[in-house]
């Protein structure tokens, strides 16, 4: 944006009617004792522009008083002034996450491929929160840990390692991870929303042992179910027939995810679809609104000198042409 600092010298504005006046009152004349002879004579191109210099002039003048003005770039930064909360987002890679009973803009997906457009909506809509990404299958590691970055954590999401999908589910481990994330940086508000389509059944840490964990630290644990409960579809690559769908059986602990929840004073969700798990992040994401300060402050840039510059090479490109083609004699 282009402020002015001294706006006033916009007065000076007011001498350029003047001078198209007195412009206007100046024309190429000279003295003969018959028109006769200079009647059939046309106008010159010159002659017709005779205005040109005059116009370079005033164009001089009006850059002149514009930099007296003192043009000022203003640059508007922002900072987010509170602590804003911690969350960590552990979410379930494992196998059973590739079962296609999911839909996205019309077409089936796998259930990981829609909770990674969720959780980036999610993300995009927090302000002022540092948010961690914990990965568990077989065992549970850190992704990202606690950052305002959030276009960090998209990436992530959009490359999760195939190399640490494994077949199994350590939901308490992952709790755990969360947990050490969240003691890495102080804050009044610390949350872990966890995300899984299975049961516990690897890792050290029992789900259990690691709510009462958290409820220790003041720790809120919102835990989502995710998928149907039964047989669903999962695409293989049979060495004889190629790619093809097969059925698996997958199961949710829903009461170990309700008492993890329960402990912690958190909420447990069921999604078997894109819609309800939509909803169940944009619900979290009212539920843990936090209050934030955002401190404005201006940079200013002087830019007069453009136009000095500017009217430095108009005023002597006028003086060229009113010394050369439109030299007035006398």
């Amino acid at each position: 944006m282009l402020i002015f600092k001294s706006p006033y010298f916009f007065l000076l504005i007011l001498i350029i009617p003047f001078l198209l006046y007195h412009f206007n009152k100046i024309n190429p004349f000279f003295y003969s004792s018959s028109l006769k002879s200079v009647l059939n004579i046309k106008s010159s191109f010159f002659i017709k522009t005779l205005w040109i210099p005059y116009f370079f002039k005033v164009l001089g003048i009006l850059l002149v008083i514009i930099s007296l003005a003192r043009p000022q770039f203003i640059k508007k930064h922002e900072f987010i002034s509170s602590g804003g909360i911690n969350i960590v987002l552990a979410v379930d890679i494992s196998e059973s996450m590739q079962a296609l009973d999911f839909k996205k803009n019309g077409k089936t997906v796998e259930r990981l491929y829609a909770t990674k457009e969720v959780i980036k909506d999610f993300v995009s809509k927090r302000k002022g929160d540092r948010i961690g990404l914990v990965f568990f299958s077989s065992s549970a590691y850190t992704r990202i840990p606690l950052t305002t970055n959030y276009e960090s954590i998209s990436h992530a999401l959009d490359n999760i390692d195939a190399n640490f999908v494994g077949k199994l589910t350590a939901i308490g481990d992952a709790i755990g991870i969360s947990l050490k994330r969240l003691d890495s940086v102080k804050s009044k508000s610390n949350i872990i929303v966890l995300l899984t389509d299975g049961e516990n059944n690897a890792g050290e840490l029992s789900p259990e042992d690691g709510a009462l964990l958290a409820k220790k630290r003041g720790v809120k644990i919102y835990t989502i179910g995710v998928g149907k409960i039964g047989k669903a579809p999962f695409l293989v690559n049979d060495p004889v027939y190629g790619q093809k769908y097969v059925y698996h059986e997958v199961n949710i602990d829903e009461p170990a995810l309700q008492k993890i929840s329960q402990i912690t004073d958190g909420l447990y969700f069921k999604a078997d679809d894109t819609i309800k798990l939509e909803e169940i992040y944009k619900q979290i994401d009212a539920f843990e609104k936090t209050e934030i300060i955002v401190e404005t402050f201006n940079e200013y840039k002087d830019c007069y000198l453009y136009f000095v510059v500017a009217a430095f090479f108009i005023f002597i490109f006028e003086m060229i042409l009113s010394n050369t083609r439109y030299l007035r004699i006398p």
